[in-house]
């Protein structure tokens, strides 16, 4: 099973999303044989690169006092602890995350994705890191074992770019305005950072449909030459294909 998960990694629902996620992928059975691929969606592609304040740039955006502000991050805060996770909102730095989604789809190429998109979350949400800051990113794809003079080659240029933009192309197509927003075998999906439980519920409900049996419906002749036969429930007959 293929789960695309296309995030931003200083959203905040994304954090507890793919938390959720690893939570209810623990628990099921076909874990081992689910491949997760991280897929770029920048919550505002025109944010500066400089560090912003976190309540004034929500505030402005959405027409909020400070105290709103304030009170909203404090109750996703309290979602993200009753999940295991950190979240300093006071300490954050909301800032562009382009550089960021490249950084990720270098990794995805060795296989990282995954350390790198935890790194890179807890960087923002818990350490207060400016994860456009090259110098941060540098330090944070090595430490999860990129190779730092590709990693300065990547973002010295404009490599992986036409990647980034073409997965939130995709987004769009799917009618994706929101993250976290979860696309599972390309057919089904889920949006928002939903329960362990659910997502739990959408692994078992996708699996089944994707691996119970389809029949070929067989012409009269292949029943006349006795290839329909065959027998179960205590009997046997023909014509049962």
């Amino acid at each position: 099973m293929r789960i695309e998960v296309w995030s931003d990694v200083i959203c905040p629902f994304c954090y507890i999303g793919k938390a959720e996620l690893t939570k209810a992928l623990a628990t099921f059975a076909h874990a081992d044989e689910v491949d997760v691929v991280y897929r770029s969606f920048e919550l505002d592609p025109q944010a500066p690169r400089t560090g912003q304040d976190p309540v004034a740039s929500l505030a402005d955006k959405y027409g909020m006092s400070r105290e709103q502000v304030a009170a909203n991050n404090d109750q996703v805060a309290a979602r993200a602890g009753s999940v295991g996770l950190a979240f300093d909102w006071a300490a954050s730095k909301p800032t562009n995350t382009f550089d960021a989604h490249r950084i990720v789809k270098l990794a995805e190429t060795e296989n990282k994705s995954t350390e790198v998109v935890d790194a890179l979350m807890k960087a923002y949400f818990a350490e207060g890191e400016l994860v456009s800051d090259h110098e941060v990113l540098v330090r944070i794809a090595t430490d999860a074992g990129l190779d730092e003079a590709r990693v300065r080659q990547v973002l010295d240029g404009i490599e992986f770019a036409e990647d980034v933009h073409t997965d939130e192309q995709e987004a769009a197509a799917y009618g994706a305005t929101a993250v976290p927003f979860f696309l599972f075998d390309g057919q089904w999906a889920v949006t928002g950072a939903q329960p362990a439980d659910m997502l739990g519920q959408a692994l078992d409900q996708v699996w089944s449909e994707t691996h119970k049996p389809r029949f070929i419906t067989l012409g009269a002749e292949f029943d006349n030459a006795g290839g329909g036969c065959g027998c179960g429930g205590g009997s046997c007959g023909c014509g049962a294909h």
